[in-house]
């Protein structure tokens, strides 16, 4: 009988009870541990100091111009309520909302979420709570909104079926009068 064709390499041996036949290296199991020794204030205060010292290092260089994120009054997120029409600003205007891991306020862009740029959209959602399924824990939100329509399919390596809303920062988008 020929093995079932699975996503996810490892459910064949899952499901026989061999959990522990990961495919993992020594390296991985190590930042597992390290991550579930330290708490979420822990490793936000290392990547904080990581960033401040990348940037200070940077400058030095040449390679970065010390500066913070792009959140002026050209990009202030107006209120938004469900229903609203909205426009998803442009890729270099939302890069430029970008800090030096690739986030703003602590929320990354998927890649899977570039091509909705410059798109007209509509509010479904304003996000006050979510769960943080890294952590299992509830957490309150501000600044997060969900788009009619826009869910995740998954990657092209993860295939995914689960069709979770893009949860979007407000300063990537302008209203429409």
């Amino acid at each position: 009988m020929e093995p079932s064709k699975c996503q996810i390499f490892c459910m064949n041996s899952m499901s026989d009870g061999l959990a522990r036949d990961l495919h993992r290296s020594p390296y991985m199991d190590f930042r597992i541990w390290l991550a579930r020794q330290l708490g979420p204030n822990r490793k936000r205060a290392i990547k904080k100091r990581i960033a401040y010292w990348l940037t200070f290092v940077s400058t030095l260089f040449g390679k970065r111009q010390a500066s913070e994120p792009l959140v002026g009054s050209d990009l202030a997120a107006p209120h938004f309520a469900p229903g609203d029409r909205v426009r998803v600003r442009s890729r270099e205007q939302i890069q430029a909302t970008l800090g030096l891991f690739g986030d703003c306020k602590g929320l990354v862009i998927m890649p899977e979420m570039w091509r909705y740029c410059d798109t007209e959209q509509r509010i479904f959602k304003l996000v006050g709570r979510y769960v943080d399924e890294r952590e299992l824990r509830v957490r309150k939100a501000t600044g997060i909104v969900l788009l009619e329509g826009l869910m995740c399919e998954g990657t092209q390596v993860f295939p995914c079926d689960r069709s979770c809303f893009f949860f979007w920062r407000e300063e990537w988008l302008t209203k429409i009068e």
